[in-house]
């Protein structure tokens, strides 16, 4: 990338839209993905149907994200022979183990239970960017916002009656567990943009872990049957995930871990209003539980990354 393009993805506000524009998508997934459900029938416990609706859409998505990257900078976007192994680590991660859970929890949690749980994105990433990478430095500062903002997903996780049943590790569990993978997916797109586009590397681990995912669910005895409506919502989820993850991409690239993903908090309060929208959960986004649990994450989120944007 020319050294201009490097500048404008360095630019404060250009991260910040740009980030935000990410977290925008992302926090429509959760009310899409429980639509979709409803309009292709899959029940909850049907697990090989939900895996082979995240392999269609993932699969698309990198075919999106290839095609479109290539038209973009005037050149085939292929893996090369050195980087093609972390194309494969980066699907495993990325797109099989983080979307196995977060799949089935959709079919078992809430979007608004979902989308606050997702918040905690931002804690964990920087957990293992410090600890297991060495990719961040931990202060008390840091570690007193995490406290903060785990706090909030605690909160979400012991409510119950009419917010929701509780902690379930088949969905509550599930969303953790997908959060984890988002973190060392993170990190690890960082290490390994430093030898290959983002572009290429977000298409083709969509790709290969799509038709992953499209196997295991298959082998699971996944079926569904497509309607025009729900073809649309796919493209659509296709498309958010090629969009989300190449913007992410390209900022990791070129910025600290920390300065892009202070803009996660914004990816529970657009999925909480979304799935109070389309899922109709408004009781739900409006409860002293999750409105309580939206603030300590944000504030955890801010606090966590203070220090490192006024650097």
């Amino acid at each position: 990338m020319r050294k201009s393009q490097e500048q404008v993805l360095q630019n404060k506000i250009n991260v910040c839209l740009l980030a935000l524009v990410s977290c925008l998508l992302w926090g429509s997934a959760s009310p899409c993905i429980k639509t979709g459900y409803d309009w292709l029938c899959i029940s909850s416990a049907d697990v090989g149907a939900q895996l082979l609706f995240a392999g269609v859409r993932f699969t698309l998505a990198g075919i999106i994200t290839v095609a479109a990257g290539s038209l973009m900078f005037h050149r085939k976007l292929v893996p090369t022979k050195k980087t093609f192994p972390s194309v494969c680590v980066l699907a495993l991660v990325q797109t099989v183990v983080q979307y196995f859970f977060f799949y089935v929890a959709l079919s078992n949690t809430t979007g608004v239970r979902a989308a606050v749980i997702q918040g905690a994105n931002a804690f964990i990433a920087l957990f293992v960017a410090a600890l297991v990478f060495k990719m961040e430095r931990l202060t008390v500062k840091k570690v007193a916002g995490s406290a903060v903002g785990f706090l909030g997903v605690i909160i979400i996780n012991l409510a119950g009656g009419s917010f929701g049943s509780g902690f379930r590790l088949a969905g509550e569990g599930f969303i953790i567990l997908s959060t984890v993978a988002y973190a060392f997916s993170s990190a690890l797109i960082k290490i390994y943009a430093k030898d290959e586009h983002p572009f290429t590397l977000s298409g083709w681990q969509f790709f290969l872990g799509g038709l992953a995912l499209c196997a295991i669910g298959l082998c699971l005895g996944g079926r569904f049957s497509l309607t025009l409506p729900a073809a649309g919502l796919i493209l659509y989820l296709a498309f958010l995930s090629a969009a989300a993850y190449s913007l992410w991409g390209l900022l990791l690239k070129y910025n600290s871990v920390a300065s892009v993903t202070v803009y996660s908090f914004a990816i529970p309060v657009f999925g909480t209003i979304l799935s109070a929208i389309i899922l109709k959960e408004g009781a739900q986004a409006a409860s002293l539980q999750s409105l309580a649990a939206l603030v300590l994450i944000t504030v955890g989120i801010i606090m966590v990354n203070r220090e490192e944007n006024k650097r």
